[in-house]
């Protein structure tokens, strides 16, 4: 059995989904896994506190799944230390997660819409996986900056990729990714209409005026959108049935060092029915 460290903000539907997600797929027998603890860096005490409500359904799912759940308040911790040397607050803030987690023996960490940069430390002790939403060769930045640049550029192809957790903030290696193309059916009409306002307008003025409702930026993040709990739900099953393991960092299939991320884009495809 596949041994989970769950990390998460918890700040709206989306994290209560990836953890549905894994957990409908555990109770239907279809992954073999059990999530040690979830990790959360609120613990819902604190003022000012935008998303206490939402958060709160987050830790009674949790709570309900009776999986154990371990909260350390970065507002409350170290503030004073945060104000001054922000480096130095994020490894010792790294030193107490390492410790409240300790006790519970996992094989793979999942940044589950964990909003905080993981220090140096706990990226070389823990193999943890997180969400990028754009192919492995694919732009960095969020996704508003990874779609933009894919108009951009004219792009054939979007995805998402699961990556290794490094101290080279989103630069770790690609463990899995799915892919879909941005060009024919629908997409070469929403095209054509982006060409016609790039003749009148540059993309600058494109994205200021229209933002993310542009149709083709919009279309492009709905289908990657879909994609995202998908992937991540396959790659713990790849992990879960033994397809695929990380070794001293490095993606293993059986004895085989792989040399690329694993791609599952077929099974992606038929979980949105694609």
């Amino acid at each position: 059995m596949l041994r989970l460290g769950w990390f998460s903000t918890g700040r709206g539907p989306g994290s209560r989904n990836l953890l549905k997600a894994v957990m409908d797929g555990k109770l239907r027998g279809e992954l073999d896994v059990e999530i040690a603890f979830v990790f959360c860096n609120w613990d819902n005490n604190e003022e000012n506190n935008p998303k206490r409500d939402q958060r709160k359904m987050f830790f009674d799912m949790v709570e309900g799944y009776g999986i154990p759940l371990v909260t350390v308040s970065w507002k409350g911790f170290m503030p004073e230390l945060r104000a001054s040397d922000e480096a130095a607050w994020r490894d010792e803030y790294g030193k107490v997660l390492r410790e409240r987690t300790a006790p519970y023996d996992f094989d793979l960490g999942i940044l589950a819409g964990y909003m905080m940069w993981m220090d140096d430390q706990t990226c070389e002790e823990y193999d943890m996986l997180n969400l990028h939403p754009a192919l492995p060769d694919g732009p960095k930045g969020t996704w508003q900056e990874v779609i933009w640049q894919l108009i951009s550029e004219g792009a054939e192809r979007q995805g998402a990729m699961m990556h290794i957790c490094t101290k080279e903030w989103d630069r770790g290696a690609a463990i899995t990714y799915c892919g879909f193309p941005i060009r024919g059916g629908d997409y070469d009409a929403l095209w054509e209409d982006m060409g016609s306002k790039m003749e009148r307008m540059s993309l600058d003025e494109i994205r200021a005026a229209e933002g993310e409702s542009e149709p083709l930026f919009k279309r492009i993040r709905e289908d990657g959108a879909k994609r995202e709990l998908p992937l991540i739900v396959a790659t713990v099953a790849a992990f879960a049935d033994g397809r695929v393991r990380i070794v001293n960092k490095r993606l293993y299939s059986g004895d085989r060092q792989l040399d690329g991320p694993y791609d599952l884009s077929a099974q992606v495809d038929r979980a949105v029915g694609d």
